[in-house]
């Protein structure tokens, strides 16, 4: 075993892990990440990671030989060859010195394996004053019932034809929330339903993929979704319906949590916190 939880635990601030982004506190355990060095070694997706409904290879990959775990703070490195590259360093420790020492080992990385981005992150504790970056959250389905919303939502294929058309266009507009890349799974087959806002007849917002798997300790997982409302319709509560509807789909499929991050301040992350999650810490990240 290479890491000693009695060291690492303490410095876990928020359940952030490499290459495997928030998990449930529940399964924050030294097997975890003893399980992304393994995956390190064999370059495989790991059972339970997020990223493997998509298929492919596992892009981002810890750099095992170049941790630093003492007992005061833990890096850990990791490696995307995705674009022109990217080094990432995972910063666990309570004293603000390790973002310096992060950044200076992952500007040196960056070098070494010639890719232009070198980044820290730094997961943080819930009750930080004055956050940035993403919020962690987590809604627990057995809080209480999800009732389906009313409104103008249902799974893009329970639209007619002339509908499902518009999901294309809507897709391209809002590419820079991932849209595009999931209408490129939809087209291959590769994820689970999508859930679908219209208006007159065009879809303006969607939510999904909408998938339960299990997550490292066999708890049946409703995974992260890609979230998007047209700008020129935001305002009319069809952000709140999508959220709900799919809680809903959650909830009656089995799923016992959710993880969201969420951008401190954005909508997404005033709607989850008036939707009553539970906020588990943040995670910063500042190129180093």
């Amino acid at each position: 075993m290479f890491f000693r939880w009695d060291w690492l635990r303490p410095q876990l601030t928020a359940p952030i892990v490499p290459t495997l982004g928030p998990v449930h506190p529940d399964a924050l355990t030294v097997g975890i990440f003893e399980d992304t060095l393994r995956a390190a070694d064999t370059g495989d997706f790991l059972p339970y990671d997020k990223d493997r409904r998509w298929g492919g290879e596992k892009d981002e990959k810890i750099l095992r030989d170049d941790v630093v775990h003492q007992r005061e703070h833990t890096l850990i490195p990791t490696l995307s060859r995705r674009g022109r590259g990217t080094t990432k360093v995972f910063a666990y420790g309570l004293r603000d010195s390790v973002v310096e020492e992060a950044a200076e080992l992952a500007a040196k990385l960056a070098a070494v394996h010639d890719v232009v981005s070198a980044r820290v992150v730094r997961p943080l504790g819930p009750r930080t004053t004055h956050p940035r970056g993403t919020r962690i959250q987590l809604k627990d389905f057995a809080t209480g019932p999800c009732p389906a919303p009313d409104g103008p939502v249902r799974p893009i294929t329970a639209w007619p034809t002339a509908v499902q058309e518009t999901f294309a266009p809507f897709a391209e507009a809002m590419a820079g929330d991932g849209l595009a890349f999931l209408h490129t799974q939809i087209q291959a087959s590769h994820c689970g339903p999508i859930l679908a806002a219209t208006i007159q007849e065009r879809i303006v917002g969607a939510i999904g993929p909408m998938e339960v798997r299990p997550d490292a300790i066999g708890c049946p997982q409703l995974m992260p979704q890609y979230f998007a409302v047209l700008p020129e319709v935001r305002g009319q509560g069809l952000g709140r319906v999508l959220w709900r509807a799919a809680m809903h789909w959650g909830q009656s499929h089995g799923a016992a949590y959710q993880l969201l991050q969420t951008e401190v301040g954005g909508p997404s992350d005033r709607l989850c916190q008036a939707e009553g999650l539970t906020s588990l810490g943040f995670s910063h990240t500042t190129s180093a």
